[in-house]
């Protein structure tokens, strides 16, 4: 009975498309930056960090990725949720550029990874960077609204 859902779906789509109808999908909106909060342990200073997705962003000497960020609609359970990536380089620019003024024989270190996996917004601590001086949290997604193709006529 399971496996007769999805040909029954298709065979509804394909029906609706015949007539004339446009086929409704349900589409979920599909999140284009995440916003993360970044902390500096030693100096105590916060930032507000806003990541596109598919872009990496430094802070400090860490570099976050955001491959996804997705949030449910307001109608549901909230919560907020995102695919991150984060290295550590090593080194800020501003001492790159004086390694790399002083001798230009040294090669750049390649980033560590240090974490690899899903932030939730609501559990800031359940899959947590660990990093001595600097932390990163997942706080929101700025959303933009998944826009479904009607059906070819």
């Amino acid at each position: 009975m399971i496996h007769l859902r999805k040909p029954a779906m298709a065979l509804g789509i394909l029906m609706a498309s015949s007539l004339g109808m446009p086929a409704v999908l349900h589409s979920e909106p599909v999140g284009q930056t995440a916003v993360y909060t970044g902390l500096n342990k030693i100096t105590a200073r916060i930032s507000r960090l806003e990541a596109t997705v598919g872009t990496r962003i430094q802070f400090g000497t860490l570099e976050v990725l955001t491959h996804s960020c997705n949030k449910r609609p307001p109608e549901e359970t909230p919560e907020t949720t995102a695919f991150v990536e984060v290295f550590n380089i090593g080194k800020t620019l501003a001492d790159e550029l004086q390694e790399t003024s002083a001798t230009d024989s040294s090669l750049p270190n390649e980033p560590e990874r240090i974490f690899s996996g899903w932030m939730f917004a609501s559990s800031p601590g359940l899959n947590a960077v660990e990093h001595p001086v600097y932390d990163v949290w997942l706080i929101d997604c700025k959303m933009v609204e998944a826009v479904a193709s009607p059906a070819s006529e």
